[in-house]
């Protein structure tokens, strides 16, 4: 299945909200594996803000990372080698091996230092190459106004 189609069909819930929450800093690909880049979006989350599962899937790591709290769900029938998203910096609320549907809580927004104001790191992998989750994002459709006269 190409990535776009199955992009289209998953059609993900936003892990905190509702409303959609504010994006303080978008997706910037690094250049190579260890080039400068941000690997995931920052959305704008208060501390203890419940993380919700985006979709179906399995909860494959939760704990500290470099000193802060990671949850890691990997995407039911995303192919092979399967999509994950990631969290951080997090309280998990639960244990790998977990299974979970969309809407779940699997964690609580913690204080941390990835943002100037408390924020959620959203990631997404496939194998070793990081994706854009906002691709995975339910949004409105493009509409094009017309221009006005003269």
């Amino acid at each position: 299945m190409p990535l776009t189609t199955l992009f289209l069909a998953l059609a993900l819930l936003w892990p905190v909200g509702p409303p959609p929450p504010e994006i303080l800093r978008g997706w910037l690909p690094p250049a190579g594996p260890y080039a400068a880049g941000h690997r995931g979006v920052d959305l704008a989350a208060p501390p203890g803000a419940p993380v919700l599962a985006p979709a179906a899937g399995t909860v494959t790591f939760a704990g500290p990372v470099g000193g802060r709290g990671v949850v890691t769900l990997t995407l039911s029938g995303t192919g092979a080698p399967p999509l994950r998203t990631t969290f951080g910096p997090v309280a998990p609320l639960v244990r790998p091996g977990t299974r979970v549907s969309p809407g779940t809580p699997i964690a609580r927004v913690a204080e941390g230092a990835h943002c100037p104001v408390s924020c959620l790191h959203w990631g997404l992998l496939r194998g070793e190459e990081y994706l854009n989750p906002l691709l995975l994002t339910r949004r409105a459709p493009s509409r094009l106004l017309p221009l006005p006269a003269g």
